[in-house]
C-alpha cells in the first residue's frame, strides 16, 4: 500500500493527506531527509520604477541598496539585481501589452483586436512562458511531480481577459489567468467545496486530520504541520465574519472587488488579501503541492489607489507624471517601496520556515524573481526593465548587483531555465538567443 493509501485508511481526509504525504517523517525509505526541492516564484509589481531610488550605484559585493531596495536589505547576501536586461520584442501592440505579454515568454504578441494607446492593438502572445516552461518540465518527471505542478496567484487583477491582464502563458494563444480571490486559491488546494458554508466543514475536519496525524511525526515535521494549522484558523476566522457579514448584506460580503474594466477605484483591502496569498503561496510549497508560481499584483496599466500610503491617485496615472512633478515623483517611490516590502515579506516567511526536505529553509531553495513591465513609467522605456532575485533556489551568484549593459531579456529567460537545470539553446523568438545565457552569474 501507498503511503495516500496508507493514510486515507487511517481515516485522513484527502486534503490533509495531499500535504501530510510529503513531510520526511512519512516518506517511505526515509531518514527524516529528502532530495531538495528547487522552487521559483515570479512576482510581478507594474508600471515601472523610479531608476535613480531603484539600482545600486556599483556593481558587485557590497552594492548600496537605494529607498525603494532598502526593505530588502536584510536579504542582501541572498539578494542580485540584474540592469540591463532590456524587453527588446517589437510587433504588434503598445509598451505595456509587449511589457506584460512579452515579459515572460521573449516572442511577439499575435495581431489582434484588443486596441492599446497609440499603437497597433494586439492579441495573445506566441508562445509559452518561462514558468509554464518549468512547470511542464517538472512535471514530466516522476521525481518532480507535484499535485498541481504551477499555481497561479493574483492581487487585484481585474477579472476581464486581455493583453494587460496576464503574464502567465501555457502556450501560443493560451493564456492563464491568476487567482486573485484567497478563498477561492485555499478552495483550489485545499478542497473542492462549492461555497463558503461547505468550505467552513472542511477546515474543522482538517485541523482534526492534522492533529491525528501529527502523533506519527517528528518534531520538525509536527512544526510545519502547526504552521498549516495557523493557517486554517485564520482562514476559518476570516471566514466566520465574512458568513456573518453576508447574513446582513450579501451585496457588502465579498472581501475581493470585482473590478471592471478600466477600473480607477482599488479596494483598501489589497495589503491584506497580499498577506493572505502570501501565506497560502509558502503553505503551498511546505505541501508541495507546487514548485513554480506566479504572483500578479495587480496588471500592467494598473491603478490600485494605495489610500493607506495616503495616496489617492491611481498608480498608472501618477507613472505618467513627469520626473519634474516632485509630488507625484515622491508618491512612485513610496509605491515601489510598498512594492519591495511585500517582496520582502514573501522572502521572511519562506527564511522562517523549515523546507520540509531537511534542506534548510524555504528561501535556501527558493528564489523569488521580482519583475515589472517596463523600466520607467512616463517614458513606458522597456530597458532596464526591473529584475531582482531574492533566495538561494537557483544556483546564481547572489549577493551582487549586475550591470549587463544592454542585453535581450531573452537571454535572462535562458538563465533561469539553465538555474533550474533545464538548459534550452533558445527560449521566445531565437533572434533575441544567438548570444545565449548570461554569463557569469552562475555559481
Amino acid at each position: 500500500m501507498d503511503r495516500r493509501e496508507f493514510l486515507t485508511r487511517t481515516g485522513i481526509s484527502a486534503a490533509a493527506a495531499s500535504l501530510v504525504m510529503g513531510l520526511p517523517s512519512l516518506a517511505l525509505g526515509s531518514a527524516g531527509s529528502s532530495a531538495r526541492r528547487r522552487r521559483v516564484v515570479f512576482v510581478f509589481s507594474p508600471n515601472g520604477v523610479i531608476p535613480d531610488h531603484f539600482w545600486p550605484d556599483n556593481v558587485g559585493k557590497g552594492y548600496d541598496l537605494k529607498r525603494i531596495l532598502a526593505p530588502l536589505a536584510e536579504f542582501q547576501d541572498q539578494m542580485l539585481t540584474m540592469k540591463g536586461i532590456c524587453n527588446q520584442i517589437q510587433g504588434d501592440g503598445d509598451g505595456h501589452m509587449r511589457g506584460i505579454g512579452c515579459l515572460l515568454t521573449g516572442i511577439e504578441l499575435f495581431p489582434g483586436d484588443i486596441q492599446g494607446g497609440s499603437d497597433t492593438p494586439a492579441g495573445w502572445s506566441m508562445g509559452i512562458s518561462v514558468d509554464q516552461h518549468i512547470k511542464n518540465r517538472l512535471q514530466a518527471d516522476a521525481a518532480t511531480q507535484t499535485r498541481f505542478g504551477s499555481l497561479e496567484f493574483g492581487v487585484m487583477v481585474p477579472d476581464r481577459a486581455d493583453t494587460w491582464t496576464r503574464m502567465s502563458y501555457a502556450g501560443a494563444n493560451q493564456p492563464v489567468a491568476p487567482i486573485s480571490d484567497p478563498y477561492q486559491m485555499f478552495d483550489r488546494l485545499y478542497g473542492q467545496t462549492k461555497n463558503r458554508q461547505m468550505l467552513a466543514s472542511v477546515l474543522d475536519g482538517l485541523s482534526g486530520d492534522f492533529k491525528r496525524v501529527s502523533k506519527v511525526l517528528s518534531k520538525e515535521d509536527r512544526r510545519l504541520l502547526d504552521l498549516h494549522l495557523d493557517l486554517v484558523r485564520t482562514v476559518e476566522k476570516e471566514l466566520k465574519t465574512e458568513l456573518a457579514a453576508a447574513t446582513k448584506n450579501d451585496s457588502a460580503s465579498h472581501a475581493v472587488p470585482k473590478l471592471p474594466p478600466n477600473i480607477e477605484e482599488q479596494n483598501d483591502n489589497m495589503p491584506q488579501i497580499t498577506q493572505m496569498q502570501t501565506e497560502l503561496l509558502v503553505n503551498s510549497f511546505v505541501a508541495d503541492f507546487a514548485r513554480v508560481a506566479s504572483f500578479q499584483i495587480t496588471n500592467s496599466v494598473g491603478q490600485p489607489r494605495m489610500r493607506w500610503l495616503d495616496i489617492n491617485e491611481g498608480h498608472h496615472g501618477l507613472s505618467h507624471e513627469p520626473d519634474s512633478n516632485e509630488e507625484a515623483y515622491e508618491k512612485l517611490i513610496q509605491i515601489n517601496t510598498w512594492y519591495a516590502e511585500q517582496v520582502a515579506h514573501m522572502a521572511r516567511r519562506m527564511k522562517e520556515t523549515p523546507d520540509p526536505s531537511g534542506h534548510g529553509s524555504l528561501l535556501d531553495n527558493t528564489t523569488i524573481v521580482w519583475t515589472n513591465e517596463l523600466g520607467k513609467g512616463n517614458s513606458h522605456t522597456r530597458n532596464d526593465i526591473p529584475f531582482v532575485m531574492v533566495g538561494g533556489g537557483l544556483d546564481f551568484q547572489f549577493g551582487q548587483a549586475y550591470d549587463f549593459g544592454k542585453v535581450s531579456h531573452n537571454r535572462l529567460l535562458m538563465s533561469l531555465l539553465e538555474g533550474m537545470g533545464m538548459p534550452e539553446s533558445s527560449f521566445g523568438n531565437p533572434d533575441f538567443c544567438g548570444d545565449g545565457a548570461l554569463t557569469g552569474i552562475m555559481a
